[in-house]
Order: C-alpha cells, then structure tokens, then sequence
C-alpha cells in the first residue's frame, strides 16, 4: 500500500493539483482584495457612497434605519444580507473572466502553426502538365 501511495504522488499529477490549489487561493486572494479595495469603493462612489458589505433588508423585527448589520443582527432582526452576496458575484465574475484570458492565451499557445504553402507559379503548373502528358505517351 505505501509503494502504491508513493507511485501516485511521484505521477506528478498530484504535485500539479497542489501547486494549482496554492496558487488559485493566492489568486482568489488578490481577486477579494482587487474587488474589496478598488472596484466596491469606486461602485459605491457611483452610486453616493453606498457600502456593499453592509446592505440588507429587514424580513421580520424592528431595526432602526441606519443600523448596520452587525446592529441588526444583535438586535434579533431577521435580515437579508445581500451585500456579501454581491461582492461575492463581482469576486466570481472578475475571477471567471481572469481565468478565461488565461485559458484563452494557453489555448493560443498550444494551437499549432498554420502550414503556409505556396501556390505553385505558372510556369510550374505548365512543367507538371508538360511532364505528365510525356508520361502518358
């Protein structure tokens, strides 16, 4: 059994998925970064000031307008937290557009060469003929 555990791992596909796991939770990363400190602060000055993070709507209790949402909930409000949700989606797309440059670049890379080949001249085309009518006689 451990001989089997060895020859898996030394497969190198494991080693692959480990490097891919560790880089995708960096890049997921600088992607919360990117969208919490750049792009929702630039939304929420398009629309005056609005925080993402914070949004919800009331389902069931009383809160006073203004309470955050770490308020509400304290207070025992039933609320919808759809801000999260939102950066969330903005963190999806970003990332699912990076990765599609990506895999779109690899795709490039990988496609091979078109083969250029030149038309024969005139003059060619007139020795083939030449030739094979010889042949046929």
């Amino acid at each position: 059994m451990w001989g089997e555990f060895k020859e898996f791992v030394a497969r190198g596909n494991v080693l692959d998925l480990a490097v891919g796991v560790i880089i995708g939770a960096a890049f997921g990363k600088i992607v919360t970064a990117l969208t919490e400190d750049l792009i929702m602060p630039v939304i929420g000055a398009v629309f005056g000031g609005l925080d993402f993070s914070d949004r919800y709507a009331v389902l069931s209790g009383s809160v006073a307008p203004g309470t955050s949402l770490a308020e509400a909930r304290k207070s025992g409000a039933n609320v919808l937290a759809y801000g999260d949700f939102v950066s969330t989606v903005i963190d999806f797309a970003i990332i699912a557009f990076i990765i599609f440059l990506i895999v779109r670049a690899a795709n490039r890379l990988r496609r091979p060469e078109p083969v250029v080949v030149a038309a024969p001249s005139e003059v060619e085309l007139l020795a083939e003929i030449r030739d094979e009518l010889r042949r046929r006689t």
